[in-house]
């Protein structure tokens, strides 16, 4: 007899076969029958048509420190995620020496946008080594399963120091004591090695991270590490300002190392040609036999503003910046105030407040027509009708004043979306052209920061709801690809060969859904963090089961209480 059988599924089998009907039997942590009619289970599920698919992969996460502490992690895990992967962008928290405990948290709080506050009581720092951290992740029962990658930043930290953190170039000591380290990591269960290189990451001070410009002697040893260690791969986030050399390190760095590279790959409204060609210089480096790939999302890389996130239009004038600490009730009353409310709209945006945003996000302060009301359901492929610019135009307003009014009316909780990157067309024809090329891996959720700005973590929902079944702006795409690319293609990637499939003898992490009835809800803000931090979340209905290992983990929304997640070691 089986421990659990699906009956009368429609199996999705992560593999882009179409799908099929039929039933699915688990005994233990394993599938054992995919299709069919199968035996009699000690619990049987009546399926009754609805999907059956292989648990979300996701490689792009941030929970390097919610992990320590979090044995859930949502808004991944109850939005069908059962493998997490985290240390992306350069950032993380090993290996950290005390005296630098203080600078990596600020580096997070800077890059990902988690409250400083949050880590300072939810870490324990019972590690130095990256050996020692997954030795506390591995401690902790959880939902999911996690693994991680090397951050170069805190890398570069704990062998330069200060000299790190005033991005000074690396000695040949210093490059080797990094190389050593690398492959220590690596042979720990590092999944690969991850950096940045843009001007959109910045500490909490608004200083560029200490691995934005290394040299290529220094990116030289990261790749032989790799090479000593016979897997993993180089994960990063670049500018592009120029194409040609950047692909020329990377290119080096990809036949120095013998390993995959991948990097965040987006467009630029002020730059229509960037796209195009890092796209061409990809294909270059294909046809060269390097193993480049761009890292794309399934929706545009944008911020959600308003009174209950961390940002809006009006957080950089000075007047209202002074209320921002206010609880919310508070705040809506001193807002609500005519006075008040004239002298903020007769200011601009503060050059102080402006600083301590990336480039691209200073943009909240003046660029009404690529502001969108996000809505309920949450609409992230807008019409230019949509804007606040349009709106104020057909309600007699100035666009300052019509989006004022908007966000202090209501309870407060009402956002716009603001598309920063992968819009600048005004849809999603781009997005859909990077999911449909060969030479991308879907990621990007960013669950676990961005928390008061970002809730991207409830993306592989989305994928569902909007490519598969509701766009009605462009052409949709098919099921069995959507689920292949959030399963089998990026567990492979990762070098995950026990799931991402729903096959005999994998490992049984799957999901229940009811298509039809899917929905992740408008985002909203909690308070559950360490210190009483908020963040971002996106309720969901339409998961009738996630199950990892075998176990249900989440049944119609609601946690079980199983905790069969493990850590992941690479290798």
């Amino acid at each position: 007899m089986h421990d659990i059988v699906f009956r009368d599924a429609l199996i999705v089998d992560g593999t882009g076969a179409a799908p099929f009907a039929g039933d699915l039997a688990v005994e233990g942590d394993r599938i054992v029958q995919v299709g069919g009619k199968a035996a009699a289970g000690r619990r049987e599920v009546r399926a009754g048509g609805r999907l059956v698919t292989p648990g979300w992969v996701d490689i792009h996460t941030h929970y390097d420190g919610q992990a320590t502490w979090d044995p859930v992690l949502r808004p991944s895990s109850n939005h069908g995620v059962t493998t997490v992967i985290f240390g992306n962008c350069g950032v993380g928290f090993a290996p950290a020496r005390c005296e630098h405990h203080q600078a990596l948290i600020d580096l997070m709080e800077g890059v990902e946008e988690v409250p400083g506050v949050v880590f300072t009581e939810g870490l324990r720092w019972d590690w130095e080594s990256f050996g020692e951290y997954l030795d506390t992740l591995g401690r902790m029962p959880r939902t999911v399963d996690v693994g991680t990658q090397l951050a170069h930043h805190p890398l570069r930290v704990y062998v330069m120091g200060e000299r790190a953190i005033r991005r000074e170039a690396a000695t040949a000591e210093d490059i080797a004591a990094m190389e050593r380290l690398a492959a220590e990591a690596l042979r720990a269960g590092a999944f690969g090695i991850t950096t940045s290189r843009t001007d959109q990451h910045m500490t909490r001070a608004g200083e560029q991270v200490p691995g934005r410009y290394s040299d290529h002697a220094e990116l030289m040893g990261l790749a032989r590490a790799l090479r000593a260690a016979g897997r993993g791969a180089l994960g990063l986030n670049a500018d592009f300002e120029d194409v040609n050399a950047e692909f020329a390190w990377m290119r080096d760095f990809a036949r120095t190392s013998g390993r995959p590279l991948y990097f965040l790959h987006f467009d630029r409204a002020h730059d229509r040609a960037r796209l195009p060609r890092i796209t061409a210089a990809i294909r270059a480096a294909r046809a060269e036999g390097l193993a480049l790939t761009g890292q794309v999302g399934g929706r545009p890389a944008g911020l959600l503003l308003g009174l209950s996130t961390d940002l809006n239009p009006f957080i950089l004038r000075e007047s209202f910046a002074e209320l921002a600490t206010l609880p919310l009730p508070e705040r809506l009353a001193h807002l609500r105030d005519p006075a008040t409310r004239a002298r903020i709209l007769a200011e601009e945006a503060s050059p102080r407040l402006l600083r301590l945003l990336p480039p691209l996000s200073r943009f909240i302060a003046t660029r009404w027509e690529g502001m969108f009301v996000l809505g309920e359901p949450p609409n992230y492929e807008p019409t230019d009708e949509r804007s606040i610019a349009a709106m104020a135009a057909r309600a007699g307003q100035t666009p300052q004043a019509y989006c004022y009014d908007y966000l202090t009316a209501g309870d407060g909780g009402q956002m716009l979306f603001f598309p920063l990157a992968n819009y600048a067309t005004g849809d999603h024809a781009v997005i859909r052209d990077l999911l449909c090329d060969p030479h991308t891996v879907f990621g990007l959720s960013d669950g676990g920061a961005h928390c008061g700005s970002i809730c991207d973590g409830a993306i592989p929902t989305f994928m569902l709801t909007h490519w598969v079944r509701d766009r009605t702006r462009g052409p949709r795409l098919p099921l069995e690809f959507v689920v292949k690319r959030m399963t089998s293609e990026t567990a492979d990637f990762m070098g995950l060969s026990d799931r991402g499939r729903l096959a005999p003898g994998l490992k049984a992490d799957l999901n229940l859904i009811d298509l039809a009835r899917l929905r992740a809800h408008h985002p909203e803000m909690i308070a559950d963090l360490p210190a009483g931090g908020r963040r971002l979340i996106q309720r969901v209905e339409g998961y009738g089961m996630t199950m990892v290992s075998g176990l249900p983990v989440f049944e119609e929304g609601e946690e079980t209480g199983a905790r069969p997640g493990v850590l992941l070691r690479a290798g």
